[in-house]
């Protein structure tokens, strides 16, 4: 949620920044956000007039008595009494103006990052850096369900009988392969100083719409039947929650955080070939990074952590390249965004693996999350970055690992939490 006092002074700002986002259907809530505004500073005025012609009144009404004018004391009563019938309006009226008025600043987006590229979706993201060449292979790989089935590492069809589709049984070494590369994450991130946490997987609404737009909401959460709880996501909901309606201290800041969390997803939509197996599932597990800083340090925690995750990926052979996410493919939240890609060797191109936001105070507000300094209580940054997420994870780790004979290597830094084991062989 953007400043409303920016909204007031540089209202065509705003509206340039929607149209970058290619957002025109929202064009017209900046209008409609000031009037709100305008109405909400109008009843304030009003009621604050008010309540200081009362207590006039009160002593007028006091001297009048004293002075035996009861007739003219009467008349000034009555006008109390009709001020305080106003009043009584205007303090029934304030808070549904303002309840309307954060609900239509709620969906006015963030202002975006001068250096976001311009493009109406993914397809217009741009490459800015790529890391560890990819390795040239003599075989064609296969579809990493067939690699993890041979492998005896995962079961899909018992899995649609008992969830459904968009669900999976890892088994066996694959199984260990996938909680390996989480505790490795763990330790990298710890390595980093960064505090480990264990969140809710839970979150009430109020959490919910202060994490993400009700767009994201829509698509993404898992809602309890009966309940005011949420499925989480990612733990990044969680995480950032944890600081809602609290403020820090200065010293303390940055607070960094990494989480581990499984995630829940609707994954709405159809999808290609590419995306069957464990590309996009409705479960699965995950580490993340979190930071809440000042505001002239986000940025650089922003290179920061997009860099950790490469570093991570390049630390087990698996090539990457940082994508620059355009304009009219970030979050409504977000100031910028960027992606980190890991190398196929099946498709020859590179996918999703981790996704990196500095959401700038956009978050804080709506939670209301503060740090104390001299100039008086300020909005924190906020911002967040998959360290790894093994489904997604193990289709790069397999096919940039995999041997002719079906066999996978195991990088040096995954073997202590893989008890010494070098390779993963075929068990069909």
């Amino acid at each position: 949620m953007i400043d409303i006092a920016l909204l007031r002074t540089q209202p065509e700002l705003v509206r340039e920044n929607i149209r970058k986002k290619f957002q025109e259907q929202k064009l017209p809530l900046v209008d409609e956000a000031l009037a709100l505004d305008e109405k909400r500073r109008a009843l304030q005025t009003e009621g604050d007039a008010l309540r200081a012609s009362r207590n006039a009144l009160s002593k007028q009404i006091g001297s009048l008595m004293r002075e035996k004018k009861t007739e003219e004391a009467e008349a000034v009563k009555k006008q109390v009494a009709q001020n305080a019938a106003r009043l009584a309006e205007i303090e029934a009226e304030t808070p549904e103006v303002e309840a309307r008025l954060k609900a239509v600043m709620m969906r006015i987006p963030n202002i975006i990052s001068p250096d976001t590229p311009l493009g109406k979706d993914d397809s217009e993201n741009v490459e800015r850096q790529r890391f560890l060449a990819p390795t040239a292979y003599d075989f064609e790989v296969p579809y990493h369900l067939d690699i993890l089935q041979k492998l005896a590492g995962i079961d899909i069809d018992s899995a649609r009988r008992t969830s459904g589709q968009g669900f999976y049984y890892l088994t066996g070494d694959i199984a260990r392969l996938h909680s390996a590369v989480l505790a490795y994450a763990r330790d990298f991130m710890i390595g980093k100083g960064f505090t480990y946490c264990i969140p809710p997987f839970m979150i009430r609404s109020d959490v919910v719409s202060g994490v993400m737009s009700f767009e994201e909401m829509d698509g993404m959460m898992y809602k309890i039947e009966g309940e005011d709880l949420y499925l989480i996501g990612t733990s990044e909901h969680s995480m950032i929650g944890r600081f809602m309606n609290t403020t820090l201290e200065e010293k303390d800041l940055p607070l960094t955080l990494t989480s581990y969390s499984p995630c829940f997803r609707k994954e709405k939509g159809a999808h290609g070939i590419e995306e069957r197996g464990i590309y996009r599932i409705h479960q699965f597990e995950k580490q993340e990074m979190i930071v809440i800083c000042k505001p002239e340090e986000s940025e650089a925690w922003y290179e920061k952590m997009w860099r950790y995750t490469v570093e991570l990926f390049v630390s087990m052979g698996i090539p990457c390249r940082q994508l620059e996410c355009c304009s009219g493919d970030l979050a409504d939240l977000k100031y910028r965004s960027c992606d980190v890609e890991a190398w196929s060797p099946r498709q020859k191109k590179y996918f999703e693996v981790g996704s990196c936001s500095n959401l700038t105070d956009a978050q804080a507000r709506r939670l209301g999350i503060r740090y104390k300094s001299e100039g008086g209580n300020k909005f924190a940054h906020t911002l967040n970055n998959t360290v790894v997420a093994p489904p997604r994870m193990l289709i790069a780790f397999v096919e940039n690992h995999l041997h002719a004979d079906g066999s996978v290597d195991i990088p040096e830094v995954l073997r202590p939490y893989m008890g010494g084991c070098k390779e993963i062989v075929p068990k069909q």
